[in-house]
């Protein structure tokens, strides 16, 4: 159940990073009237008119130096990466756990290192995800961030009218939550695999023979 957990935390935390709903702002204009930004592309519909017809169409690019780039979104991008890499790790060693209780091979200490190793893994993972989600809405819904526009964007900053909540803060929690209950059942599996090893199997001690046990029929001389 905690590798089943980590694989979870592992695809929430791949579709966080490809989000383009981190910030989703709405405009007072007739060009663009929402954007959604993301850590590291942008995703609006722009309307123009072709030949007298109000065509919208779909528009998105990746941030680059031209934006001015907040702090909650450049140390998201690194923690969010840390986070994913994290979890591969945590992966690896909780499959290669996982074979080594299927073949039953006696081997306490090196699952107690996998499943240590794993906890403390999931935990930090659990943490840069949790600090990630939650320092952009903060900011976003409760500070005043420092995100802004290149001068070639079709809109300015000054038309915002309303922030948007979207799925990107529970999404997160979720992700972290998980990572945290796939640490504390790794952690649960250290408690066990030490529990199984003080026990000590009864040694079976070997009796010498009876006499007279395994002796065949005695044969008289004078009985014939």
């Amino acid at each position: 159940m905690g590798l089943f957990f980590s694989y979870l935390a592992w695809a929430f935390g791949i579709s966080l990073a490809h989000s383009r709903s981190w910030h989703v702002w709405e405009f007072n204009s007739n060009i663009v009237s929402i954007v959604y930004i993301g850590l590291w592309e942008y995703f609006y519909f722009q309307k123009f008119n072709i030949s007298g017809a109000i065509v919208e169409l779909p528009m998105y690019d990746r941030i680059n130096g031209s934006w001015v780039i907040s702090d909650e979104i450049w140390y998201g991008q690194g923690l969010i990466l840390l986070a994913n890499s994290l979890n591969c790790v945590v992966l690896i060693f909780g499959s290669v756990a996982l074979v080594v209780q299927w073949i039953h091979v006696p081997y306490p200490d090196f699952l107690r290192l996998c499943y240590n190793i794993s906890a403390f893994f999931l935990i930090c993972s659990c943490s840069c995800t949790a600090i990630t989600v939650s320092w952009n809405f903060a900011v976003d819904f409760y500070g005043q961030t420092t995100l802004d526009f290149p001068l070639s964007f079709p809109i300015g900053k000054e038309m915002l009218i309303r922030k948007r909540f979207s799925y990107v803060f529970p999404l997160g929690i979720t992700t972290a939550t998980l990572s945290l209950i796939s640490a504390a059942m790794f952690f649960c599996g250290t408690f066990s695999t030490k529990q199984r090893s003080k026990v000590k199997p009864m040694t079976v001690r070997k009796h010498p023979p009876m006499k007279g046990v395994n002796e065949g029929p005695t044969v008289c001389n004078g009985c014939q």
